[in-house]
C-alpha cells in the first residue's frame, strides 16, 4: 500500500494524497522498470499534483469537500433559480450537462447537498469512489469487471432511497461541436426510466462554462484518431486554471415524472430534457 492510502473494510484503497509516480508503476506492474522518472515526475506536473495533495490533506468529506473544492480552486459561482428546488420532502433527480468534467461537478454537490442536508447521491464512475472526501456521496457505476454485475441493484438501491441524485447523463464532459457551440453528447436515457420508476421529479439544471481550447483539440484528435480519452488527463489542469473564472448554475422548474409518458421513447425524452437544459 502507498503511504498516501488506507484500506477501507471492502478492501477498496481510499486516496488521501496523489502519488503518480506510484499509480504509474503499480498499474504497469512487470512493465513499471522501463517507466522513465522524468515522465511520471511530467505527469505529475500536469495533473499539479502537490496542489490537489494541500488540498486533499485537510481531510474534508462529503458536501463539505464539495464547498471546499469550489473556495480552494478560487471559482466564482453564481446561482439563479432557487426557488425552483423542490421543498415538499420528495427525492427528485437532478440532470445537468457536463461543460467542465471537475469543478462543475463539485459545484452541484454543493449547493444542491447544502440545500438539502448532504442527502445527495452522484452515480459516477468507480474511480471515484478511491477520494476518501467523494465516496460519502457517490454510488460506483462501473459497466465492466466485476462490479459490472452488481450494477442494477446499486442503481435500484440509490433511485428508491430518500436521497437526491445528481446524474450528467451524458457521461462524458462537453465537446466542441462542427458549429463551435460546446455542447454534451447525447445523454443516457437511464435518468427518464428510473425516475419515472420510482416516481421522481426530474429537476434541469444548466451550468454555463467551459473548458480551453487545449482540451477540445486534444479531445478532437483522440477522437479522430482513435486514441484513448487523454484529454481526462487534462481536467486536473482545467480546475487548476479555474481561479478568477465565472460560472452560472441555473435551475429549471422541476419536471413532473408523468410528463415521460408513451408519446416519446426514454431516449427521445432524454433528448428533449437535454435541449430544456440548454434552454435555461
Amino acid at each position: 500500500m502507498d503511504a498516501g492510502q488506507e484500506n477501507t473494510r471492502d478492501g477498496r484503497e481510499m486516496i488521501k494524497e496523489i502519488d503518480i509516480d506510484s499509480i504509474v508503476r503499480q498499474r504497469a506492474a512487470r512493465h513499471a522498470r522501463f517507466i522513465p522518472k522524468w515522465l511520471t515526475a511530467l505527469l505529475a506536473r500536469i495533473i499539479h499534483q502537490e496542489f490537489i495533495n494541500i488540498y486533499l490533506r485537510r481531510g474534508m468529506e462529503g458536501v463539505d469537500f464539495c464547498r471546499g473544492v469550489v473556495e480552494y480552486v478560487g471559482a466564482d459561482v453564481k446561482v439563479e433559480g432557487r426557488e425552483n428546488l423542490p421543498a415538499d420532502g420528495r427525492p427528485c433527480t437532478f440532470v445537468s450537462n457536463h461543460p467542465l468534467g471537475a469543478v462543475d461537478g463539485v459545484t452541484l454537490g454543493w449547493i444542491i447537498g447544502e440545500h438539502y442536508d448532504g442527502k445527495i447521491k452522484y452515480l459516477v464512475n468507480d474511480l471515484l469512489m478511491n477520494l476518501q472526501g467523494l465516496a460519502p456521496l457517490c454510488v460506483p457505476v462501473n459497466k465492466i469487471g466485476k462490479q459490472a454485475r452488481s450494477l442494477p441493484a446499486v442503481v435500484e438501491a440509490t433511485f428508491s432511497s430518500d436521497c437526491h441524485v445528481i446524474m450528467f447523463p451524458a457521461g462524458l464532459c462537453s465537446r466542441r461541436q462542427p458549429d463551435g457551440t460546446i455542447h454534451d453528447l447525447p445523454w443516457n436515457k437511464a435518468f427518464i426510466s428510473k425516475s419515472v420508476q420510482h416516481h421522481r421529479d426530474v429537476v434541469p439544471v444548466h451550468f454555463v462554462g467551459r473548458n480551453s481550447n487545449r482540451f477540445y483539440n486534444v479531445a478532437r484528435w483522440c477522437k479522430r484518431l482513435h486514441l484513448p480519452n487523454l484529454a481526462m488527463a487534462l481536467l486536473p489542469d482545467e480546475m487548476y486554471h479555474a481561479r478568477g473564472k465565472h460560472y452560472v448554475v441555473r435551475f429549471g422548474k422541476p419536471i413532473p415524472w408523468q410528463t415521460f409518458d408513451k408519446t416519446k421513447t426514454p431516449v427521445q425524452w432524454a433528448a428533449w430534457v437535454q435541449d430544456m437544459v440548454y434552454k435555461i
